[in-house]
């Protein structure tokens, strides 16, 4: 029988007990259904996980008793900083979620010229709370132990003479292949813009900054559908798809 996995930002420790938080609890309490001495995975996404059990489930509190701590990793040797030009609605739900099973490491939603969406009061840390809860439950079914970094929305210009590694943004009529590329001491950066693409001026900026523009076939890809297509290139090109 499978056991499910649940991440909680509590510390972890064999021996000790803790309480979920409510979101943690409503799911093991009315989604899972779990009783008392019933088997569960918590991490908290520093790596590794435990072997827990239910010790209590209330109508006000469910605690876990935690137990064996496995050092299980499932991550990739190559470690990929993503900039996704934000998106409307589901489509940016899909990339986080997407490019959180297929091994990121960072994710920074970068705001841009044609960016359609606007973030005014509390939108901007709703949003962004939203999103870190698709990835941690995107960790949770992909079995990583480890969770990937989420950063503040960014403007691009901020953010593109910041990064490391192999730099590469993704542009329909650019003549390089990711296959012409070698990742610099295993670590890649992959640039995707939201559903209008790029400026011309926002492209002289990624340039200037040691972008390479690099194109995914011959096809027009939606933003949803590049960054995901990428993401699965360097994995298969350098990293644990092999």
């Amino acid at each position: 029988m499978r056991v499910s996995r649940l991440y909680t930002a509590s510390p972890l420790a064999q021996g000790k007990t803790i309480e979920l938080d409510d979101d943690g609890g409503h799911y093991v309490r009315t989604v899972l259904r779990l009783k008392k001495a019933d088997k569960i995975v918590l991490f908290n996404g520093e790596g590794g996980e435990y072997l827990c059990h239910v010790d209590e489930v209330g109508r006000k509190a469910v605690a876990i008793a935690v137990g064996q701590w496995s050092g299980r990793s499932v991550e990739s040797p190559l470690h990929i900083a993503l900039g996704l030009g934000v998106a409307r609605g589901d489509r940016m739900d899909l990339s986080v979620q997407k490019a959180v099973e297929l091994g990121v490491n960072q994710i920074t939603p970068l705001l841009t010229e044609r960016c359609v969406v606007q973030f005014k009061g509390e939108k901007r840390p709703q949003r962004l709370l939203h999103w870190q809860k698709i990835a941690q439950h995107a960790a949770e079914q992909s079995g990583r132990t480890v969770l990937p970094d989420l950063a503040e929305i960014r403007l691009l210009p901020d953010w593109v003479g910041q990064q490391q590694g192999l730099k590469v943004f993704l542009d329909p009529y650019a003549r390089t292949s990711l296959a012409d590329l070698q990742p610099e001491a295993m670590k890649v950066t992959l640039l995707t813009g939201p559903e209008g693409g790029f400026s011309a001026q926002e492209r002289e900026l990624a340039e200037a900054a040691g972008f390479i523009p690099v194109r995914l076939g011959q096809r027009i890809l939606r933003t949803e559908t590049a960054s995901l297509t990428a993401l699965a290139a360097v994995q298969m090109l350098w990293g644990d798809f092999k």
